[in-house]
């Protein structure tokens, strides 16, 4: 979908379809208010209203008018308009605060993965033009609205970069192919590229991810993708889970369980779609992203329950259940960025565990680490940026569980309670010293996909960790 920006009154612009947002107040002054109510329309939030013979789209907003409604009702309108034969819709400002949410409904909203189709069917609205004027006559800088709009733009389209990923199936996005997907953005953004094959995880004795692909037909690779602008103001390392399908290994899971596992790579898409925006935004700062890309599957070569598996850093993993093996594979990629990269700060996103589904429910990603004000801070970015986030407390009690009386750490907790806490408790034992204060992990489990639409998603991918790690660092990387 084509966003454009003009500095013209919403009037002077040329398009085949307006949409006007009305909230329960602006409806009684409508000037179709007779013919508004005798369609039903109450001005409800994201309740549509077509009127063809006077090219309106009327969308209703609840008083509250904040971004999330905005962005919501954006996205509804837009998904909307796109079942019409019109090509173009325009819409003014409801007040420049409001303009990144509008954006962000567009693009989001409009975002359709058909690639597995035999017959897409593509929408002919192409076009959504924003006018410089606000919806009360008044008009806003159009420089600060052009920056607005080109960063908004680059967010967004790296959002549905990662869920155009992670909606790709097994056979597709296996870890060769992840690694070649990773290369080519490499090329096309001026990153630098580092792949690791078989042997040079052998090299770097992670063992622990080498045991987890053991079973699978296709190898895994270690992905490091980094951006280094001149003078950065921070150096930040992105560690990304990338499980490119979990049949559970051994301990198998059940078969309807199994659907959707092709997005237990979502944490791997999400850290590709983070260094794609900071480098097309010329942010300063220096980026590092490392990906495990990983398939866990049978075979008479898979790894199994009662293994004890030596990772990276040198620490022995007791392995209790092999569909406990992201976090075997971010205990080797974790201790490799460690011992390469010398970060400021260190974040881990993965669709570690279903108890985070439990804990926070399907729409929230769950965070975790030692350091109390940084995880605000991440709380803060995820509601400015449209993603729901909530803390999960780390306690010496949980660390407990995951205690093994034949290696160092268990890989699965004793008791079934709290399981996003001790795994990311687990995580812990590979978080050096001197960066457990400077770590967060995010569990994106239930945030990363979606089998029923939802604010701006459709099904699939929803690019969770992206805009709210891009938040974080235009915010505090400056």
């Amino acid at each position: 979908m084509n966003v454009k920006l003009y500095n013209q009154p919403l009037e002077k612009i040329g398009a085949e379809l307006t949409l006007e947002f009305v909230d329960a107040k602006t409806f009684e002054t409508h000037p179709h208010h007779a013919l508004l109510t005798q369609a039903g329309f109450k001005a409800e939030q994201e309740q549509l209203c077509a009127l063809h013979e006077h090219r309106l789209l009327v969308c209703g907003i609840d008083k509250e008018m904040s971004d999330e409604l905005y962005r919501s009702a954006m996205a509804t309108a837009v998904k909307s308009a796109m079942s019409y034969a019109y090509t173009s819709l325009k819409c003014s400002q409801y007040t420049p605060e409001r303009f990144r949410a509008l954006i962000e409904g567009v693009v989001l909203g409009s975002y359709k993965f058909e690639s597995y189709k035999s017959e897409p069917k593509p929408s002919k609205l192409t076009e959504v033009i924003f006018s410089n004027e606000n919806n009360d006559g008044s008009s806003n800088a159009i420089d600060t609205l052009e920056t607005i709009l080109t960063q908004t733009l680059v967010i967004a389209k790296a959002t549905n970069f990662v869920r155009s990923l992670v909606n790709q199936t097994p056979d597709d996005m296996t870890p060769k192919q992840m690694a070649i997907t990773a290369d080519i953005l490499a090329q096309s953004n001026n990153l630098e590229c580092t792949i690791l094959d078989v042997n040079g995880l052998e090299d770097e004795k992670m063992f622990a991810m080498l045991s987890v692909g053991r079973g699978s037909a296709h190898p895994p690779r270690l992905i490091h993708l980094a951006y280094k602008p001149e003078n950065p103001k921070r150096v930040i390392t992105l560690v990304g889970k990338g499980l490119t399908y979990d049949s559970g290994g051994l301990s198998l899971k059940a078969a309807t369980s199994m659907v959707t596992m092709k997005m237990d790579k979502a944490g791997g898409c999400a850290v590709m779609g983070i260094i794609k925006a900071v480098s097309e935004l010329k942010l300063d700062i220096e980026v590092h992203a490392f990906i495990g890309a990983v398939e866990n599957m049978i075979s008479g070569n898979a790894y199994k329950p009662d293994d004890v598996l030596r990772a990276k850093n040198g620490k022995t993993i007791e392995v209790r259940n092999t569909d406990a093996e992201g976090r075997l594979v971010l205990a080797d990629v974790l201790g490799y960025a460690q011992e390469n990269v010398k970060a400021d700060f260190l974040f881990d996103y993965a669709t570690l565990t279903g108890a985070c589904m439990v804990a926070l429910g399907p729409y929230t990603t769950g965070v975790m680490g030692h350091n109390e004000a940084l995880k605000q801070e991440w709380i803060e970015a995820g509601a400015a940026s449209g993603e729901y986030c909530g803390m999960l407390p780390f306690n010496r009690h949980l660390k407990k569980l995951i205690k093994s009386d034949l290696a160092d750490v268990c890989n699965v907790s004793s008791k079934p309670y709290g399981g996003a806490i001790t795994a990311a408790l687990f995580l812990d034992n590979f978080i050096d010293e001197d960066m457990k204060e400077k770590w967060v992990h995010f569990d994106i489990a239930g945030s990363a996909y979606t089998e029923s639409a939802w604010d701006v998603h459709t099904y699939g991918g929803t690019g969770a960790g992206v805009r709210m790690t891009l938040n974080w660092l235009m915010e505090h990387c400056k």
